[in-house]
């Protein structure tokens, strides 16, 4: 059985930003450090986006950026001036390029193509199960997803963040390139929380995407019915699909560090890295993959990595309300985005603000619903 000093278990958006920032510090290269993944990272099979102030580590390979975005629900609209901010969009192939061009420099890394089934630790060592092989380490990252620990248990409820995107190019100009629509809820919302988005490339190209925070997921042809009927609503008629993409992602503020042992953390969304309220994950794997070889760097328990704050808190009630009232999600972003100062918003969503700027975008939500979830959660 070969060993190594660290595995990764699947390696998706956190394990190769957390690799990244391991190659990037200098101090891992005397160690013998393994990828396992049962996909080769080789096709566009998603797009993140993001918010950050001024130029980025990433701004390279954006697809596109905006300083302006919409906001809509079935009553208004506003065109939001996101300054500081900029949005920023990022294909997956040009991120997986990007890392992986890097670690194939690394002569201390390797990269095993199979699916990971399992893993056990003892004595000091993990021992990773594969369908091709076994392998041990002395330290495990995993960001394969488990699922079962969360639907046990109903202290944290679980919402998924479900989206179709169509990237589409038209016939003739149809598209604003400097404005994308950030949140659509004009959408029929059917008794979820559901809008679109509109990332623009270009004139005639754009990135059109329905989504979902809810529970269920829906057959692939009610989310493509909603793109097409969209799409018509736009007045967009001439048009070919390039690219499709589907996702689901898990909203919860369950406790995934709990399952971090000595040897073995959980990464990603199986490691709870994923924004809980918004399902946002790009900036967030981002400041946490830097926190982790930081910490790694330091000190060698996994059983100590981790950081709550008061914003895990603001998620779980979010997502709490969501949970009974899966309606009322257009409600509350509505409210939040009526008057508050959209870069306020966003640095609030990234955890970023003081108390009293938490105070003034929580001031501007639906209060009863909120306090209603405070004292549920209080007497639980």
């Amino acid at each position: 059985m070969k060993h190594y000093d660290y595995i990764f278990s699947g390696t998706g958006l956190a394990a190769l930003m957390t690799l990244n920032q391991m190659v990037k510090s200098g101090g891992f290269s005397d160690k013998k450090i393994l990828l396992l993944d049962q996909d080769a990272k080789q096709t566009n099979d998603r797009t993140w986006c993001f918010w950050e102030t001024g130029k980025g580590a990433w701004d390279k390979i954006l697809t596109q950026k905006w300083r302006y975005v919409w906001f809509k629900n079935e009553n208004s609209s506003r065109k939001m001036d996101l300054s500081p901010y900029e949005y920023k969009m990022i294909r997956g192939i040009d991120f997986y390029n990007k890392i992986l061009k890097r670690i194939a420099l690394q002569s201390n890394i390797e990269f095993v193509q199979c699916r990971v089934t399992g893993y056990s630790e003892s004595a000091g060592n993990v021992v990773v199960q594969t369908d091709a092989d076994d392998f041990s380490c002395r330290k495990l990252f995993n960001s394969v997803y488990d699922q079962k620990p969360v639907l046990e248990q109903t202290g944290f409820p679980l919402l998924q963040q479900h989206f179709v995107g169509w990237r589409v190019k038209t016939e003739t100009p149809s598209f604003d390139p400097n404005v994308a629509t950030f949140m659509d809820f004009s959408v029929p919302q059917k008794g979820n929380t559901r809008f679109m988005y509109v990332l623009p490339v270009s004139d005639t190209e754009a990135i059109v995407e329905y989504t979902l925070f809810s529970k269920d997921l829906l057959p692939q042809h009610e989310y493509e019915a909603a793109i097409t009927a969209y799409l018509s609503d736009l007045h967009i008629a001439n048009y070919k699909i390039v690219e499709k993409e589907r996702g689901s992602i898990p909203m919860t503020s369950y406790r995934f560090w709990k399952h971090n042992t000595k040897n073995i953390v959980h990464i990603g969304s199986a490691g709870g890295w994923t924004k809980a309220s918004t399902g946002f994950t790009f900036k967030n794997s981002d400041k946490l993959s830097k926190r982790l070889v930081h910490f790694l760097q330091r000190q060698a328990d996994f059983s100590k990595f981790h950081k709550n704050d008061r914003f895990w808190f603001y998620d779980l009630l979010l997502l709490d309300i969501l949970s009974e009232n899966n309606e009322k999600g257009a409600m509350i972003f509505s409210a939040m985005f009526r008057k508050s100062h959209p870069a306020l918003i966003l640095k609030f969503l990234d955890g970023e603000t003081t108390l009293y700027e938490d105070l003034q975008v929580i001031w501007q939500c639906p209060k009863g619903l909120f306090i209603r979830a405070l004292v549920r959660r209080i007497f639980r």
